[in-house]
């Protein structure tokens, strides 16, 4: 584990924006089993493609119009126990720091990876993620029924 003023900074980049940090395996459980609607859960970590990659991906996905009911991040290397807990519910994905996913009533229905986040700009990433916003996050449309006229 790093020391916590080393990793801090890096916190504070997706907490400043509103992004809930989940330090322990309760929370977690809390934030994805118990809230119903879509939740973001970012994996956040020391790694470089973390800070130059991901956390500024993440900050201008969230400028955009349409988001996630739930924005929270875990953070590998460090809150070990709220990181697997997370991982748990990423069926089908294998462990990667950093790790993006799009929860909808607790099920990944949009998953980007550290393969898919090396080596590409933050733009690029961040319109990945604005378009699985835009796909999973619109609120549902309901059809009102027609008036009916009596006479």
């Amino acid at each position: 584990m790093y020391d916590e003023r080393f990793v801090a900074p890096m916190r504070q980049e997706l907490t400043r924006l509103g992004v809930s940090e989940l330090r322990t395996a309760a929370a977690v459980d809390d934030a994805i089993k118990n809230t119903p609607g879509t939740t973001l859960v970012v994996v956040n970590s020391v790694c470089g493609c973390a800070a130059r990659n991901a956390r500024p991906a993440v900050a201008k996905a969230l400028a955009h119009t349409v988001r996630p009911d739930h924005l929270t991040t875990v953070f590998a290397g460090q809150d070990t126990d709220a990181t697997q807990k997370a991982r748990s519910y990423f069926t089908g994905y294998a462990p990667s720091s950093p790790q993006i996913a799009l929860m909808r009533d607790g099920r990944v229905v949009f998953m980007i990876e550290r393969y898919q986040i090396e080596g590409r700009e933050a733009a690029e990433i961040a319109r990945d993620l604005t378009d699985a916003f835009d796909r999973y996050c619109q609120p549902a449309t309901t059809t009102v029924p027609a008036e009916r006229v009596t006479a």
